[in-house]
């Protein structure tokens, strides 16, 4: 983990010139640090550096984490969520990135209306078409949005990709731009309470092609830490 240190520069700069290519400035890129299968003193290590946006994919991970982590961090939910973690989640996690049906939704709004809260979630989107993949298809995704629009307890800020795995991360490109061209379709439409000013899309393979597409958040994990652990 020496490296640690240098990867997250090399990632910054390389975040920066992918900004530039576009005509954006880097500052409208959040750079989530993906500290997923890391132990806490491991993650320490970057955040001392100066991540300080964390992902984790799965809420159990995150409840034996959180509290080993120390300074000013925002932790992001990037993982499929089930129905019975919402509580804990909403207790975790400063915005979920994983809203992908409308059953959940309602959960996260119940539980957020019982903490007293407003939930911060992005609605994920299933760009690439695979059926590994969670996400609401995108034809549905409008119709979808307005109906969780309504639930009490939630604020909607954005969507979420992920997109295929691919070795050339240009085939890639044509799920972020479908993700982007949607998000200001929904934009567009003005649905009362939802605000779709985050794109959350882009990880280590193809960060670079998504920040050109417009992406807002980026999920970075194996460029900044290493190959990972399991």
């Amino acid at each position: 983990m020496s490296d640690v240190s240098e990867n997250l520069q090399r990632v910054r700069e390389r975040m920066a010139c992918a900004a530039e290519r576009s005509g954006r400035s880097v500052d409208a890129v959040i750079l989530i640090t993906v500290s997923k299968t890391w132990p806490a003193e491991v993650v320490q290590q970057v955040v001392d550096v100066g991540a300080n946006v964390l992902g984790e994919n799965r809420v159990q991970e995150a409840e034996a984490k959180v509290g080993g982590v120390q300074g000013d961090v925002s932790w992001h939910l990037i993982g499929h969520l089930q129905r019975n973690k919402v509580k804990s989640a909403l207790e975790l996690f400063d915005v979920i990135h994983s809203v992908d049906s409308l059953r959940l939704a309602k959960e996260i709004g119940k539980r957020a209306v019982q903490a007293g809260m407003t939930a911060r979630v992005l609605v994920q989107v299933n760009t690439s078409g695979e059926s590994s993949k969670f996400g609401v298809e995108p034809d549905e995704a409008m119709d979808g949005i307005g109906q969780m629009a309504e639930i009490d307890g939630l604020g909607i800020e954005g969507v979420m990709t992920i997109g295929a795995f691919e070795p050339d991360p240009e085939a890639v490109r044509p799920e972020f731009v479908r993700l982007r061209e949607l998000r200001d379709r929904i934009a567009a439409a003005g649905l009362p309470g939802v605000s779709m000013a985050e794109l959350s899309m882009g990880m280590t393979n193809d960060f670079e092609v998504a920040i050109e597409e417009g992406a807002t958040m980026v999920r970075v994990g194996t460029a900044i830490f290493g190959a990972r652990t399991g």
